[in-house]
C-alpha cells in the first residue's frame, strides 16, 4: 500500500524546515531505517530515515526547498505491488488524510527521528504491519495480533517487533489502535499589530546580503525573549589559574595520554561539582513551581557558521576530565558540521560560554531559557594582585554569572561562585 512521506518535526520548536537534500532518487529501493533525506531544522541539519521498506515512488518537494511546513507531503513510498495509480490516488486526495507522524527508535548512526508515513485506516480482523515487521515477527515466532503498533493508525513497525522480542512476545494490544482524530479547526488569528518600519541602509551604503537561516532566526527570537522577559542580574568573581595551568601541563605531557585538556574542560568539571554543592542554582522557572534538576547536565556554547548552538554534556559531575574533554571535542565537531542529534543539544540545566580564547577579559552572557544561569568565562591573563600584603603577579580569570532572579536568588548565585572559585584554584579537588 502506497504511503505518504511527511515532513517531520525534528525538534520541539520546529514548525517548518528546509529539505536540504534527497539521499534517494525516484525509483530507488528504500530499506527500513535507511536515510532518505537531510532536513535543515531551526537547530541543525539532521538525517531523516524511512520507517518501512519500499520504493521511493515520487518526490513532491525538491531538495533545496525552504519553509516546508511540518506534516506536509514531501514524497510517496511504494510497497510491493503498487504502481503509478497509487501515487495519483495519494497525491490527488484518493486516500485518507495522514495521521500524525509517530517516530520510532533511530539507529545508532542516525541523527534524527525516523520518517513517518501515513497508512489507511485498519479493516476489522486485519493486522496492519510493514513487510519488514512481518518478516521479523515470523522469524521470531511472534503473533502480530498480540503486538501493539506504534506507527500511524496502529501500524506495526520494526521497533514494535523488536520491543516484543525483548519482552518475550508479551507486548499485547489492549484494544484496537484508535484512529487519530481529525485536527480541530484552528481559530481565526487576531489581526496582527502594526509592525515597525523595516530597518534599511542609507542609499549611499553598499553591503552584502546574507539571508538568515532558520537557526539564526530562532536564536534571534529566543535571545530577544530572554532579555525582554527574564530579569537578569550579574555576579562577577576573579579566579587564580596558576595551579590549574600547572596541573593541566603536567597531565597533557604524560606518556600515552589520549586527551588534550583545555582550561575549559577544568571549568566544566568545576561547574558540575559546584552545582552538586549548590543544587538550587541548577534549576528552571515555571509559573507553577521552581524545578530543580536531579542531574547535572551542562550546555556549552559553540559558535558555528549558522549561529550559536549549545551541545549538552550529560551528568558532567560523574565524568573524569579526559572523558569530558574528548566528549566536548566530539560534540563541538558535530555542532560545526550540523550533525547534532536533538538529544545532544536539548535539555541542559546550566550553560557555560567561554570567550577567553579570543582575549575577552570579561563579559555578561544572555541566559539560555528555560535555564536559570549561564557562566561567562573570560581570558586568563597576568595581573598584579595583593597576596599576604605584597603585590604579586598571578594569572587571573574573570567569570560572570548571569542569573534569572525569579528562580535563583542573589545569595544562591553568590554561593555557587563561592563553591566554584576554590575548585578551580585548587584543581586537585577535581581529581577526587
Amino acid at each position: 500500500m502506497a504511503q505518504k512521506i511527511l515532513m517531520p518535526a525534528l525538534s520541539p520548536t520546529m514548525t517548518e524546515g528546509k529539505l536540504a537534500k534527497w539521499c534517494k532518487k525516484e525509483g530507488d529501493a528504500v530499506a527500513a531505517g535507511e536515510v532518505i533525506a537531510e532536513i535543515e531544522t531551526d537547530k541543525a541539519t539532521m538525517e531523516f530515515e524511512a520507517a518501512d521498506e519500499g520504493v521511493l515512488g515520487k518526490i513532491l518537494v525538491p531538495e533545496g526547498t525552504e519553509g516546508v511546513a511540518v506534516n506536509s507531503l514531501i514524497g510517496v513510498l511504494l510497497e510491493e505491488g503498487d504502481d503509478a495509480s497509487a501515487i495519483d490516488a495519494l497525491v490527488n486526495g484518493g486516500a485518507p488524510a495522514p495521521a500524525a507522524a509517530a517516530p520510532v527508535a533511530a539507529a545508532p548512526a542516525a541523527a534524527a527521528p525516523v520518517a513517518a508515513v501515513a497508512a489507511a485506516a485498519p479493516v476489522a480482523g486485519r493486522v496492519f504491519a510493514s513487510p519488514l515487521a512481518k518478516r521479523l515477527a515470523k522469524a521470531a515466532d511472534l503473533d502480530l495480533s498480540l503486538i501493539a503498533g506504534s506507527g500511524p493508525r496502529g501500524r506495526i513497525v520494526k521497533a514494535d517487533v523488536e520491543k516484543a522480542k525483548v519482552q518475550g512476545g508479551a507486548a499485547k494490544a489492549a484494544a484496537p489502535a484508535a484512529v487519530a482524530p481529525a485536527a480541530a479547526p484552528v481559530a481565526a488569528a487576531p489581526a496582527p499589530a502594526a509592525k515597525p518600519a523595516a530597518l534599511k541602509p542609507m542609499p549611499w551604503q553598499s553591503y552584502t546580503e546574507f539571508p538568515n537561516s532558520g537557526m539564526r532566526k530562532t536564536i534571534a527570537r529566543r535571545l530577544s525573549e530572554s532579555k525582554q522577559t527574564v530579569p537578569h542580574f550579574y555576579l562577577t568573581v576573579d579566579i587564580e589559574l596558576d595551579a590549574l595551568l600547572a596541573l593541566r601541563k603536567q597531565l597533557n605531557e604524560r606518556d600515552g595520554a589520549t586527551y588534550k585538556l583545555s582550561v575549559n574542560d577544568f571549568v566544566i568539571k568545576a561547574c558540575a561539582l559546584a552545582l552538586k554543592k549548590v543544587p538550587a542554582a541548577n534549576a528552571m522557572w515555571t509559573d507553577e513551581a521552581i524545578l530543580q534538576f536531579d542531574d547535572v547536565d551542562i550546555s556549552i556554547a559553540v559558535a558555528t557558521d549558522a549561529g550559536l548552538i549549545t551541545p549538552v554534556i550529560r551528568r558532567a559531575d560523574q565524568k573524569g576530565l579526559s572523558t569530558l574533554s574528548n566528549e566536548m571535542k566530539d560534540l563541538a565537531k558535530k555542532a560545526r558540521d550540523g550533525k547534532l542529534k536533538p538529544e545532544e543539544f536539548q535539555g541542559g540545566g546550566f550553560t557555560i560560554s567561554n570567550l577567553g580564547m579570543f582575549g575577552i577579559r570579561e563579559f555578561a552572557a544572555i541566559i539560555n531559557p528555560p535555564q536559570s544561569c549561564i557562566l561567562a568565562v573570560g581570558a586568563g591573563e597576568q595581573r598584579a594582585v595583593v597576596r599576604d600584603g605584597a603585590v604579586a603577579v598571578r594569572t587571573m580569570m574573570s567569570c560572570t554569572l548571569s542569573v534569572d532572579h525569579r528562580s535563583v536568588d542573589g545569595a544562591v548565585g553568590a554561593q555557587f561562585l563561592a563553591a566554584l572559585k576554590p575548585l578551580i584554584e585548587d584543581p586537585l579537588q577535581l581529581m577526587l
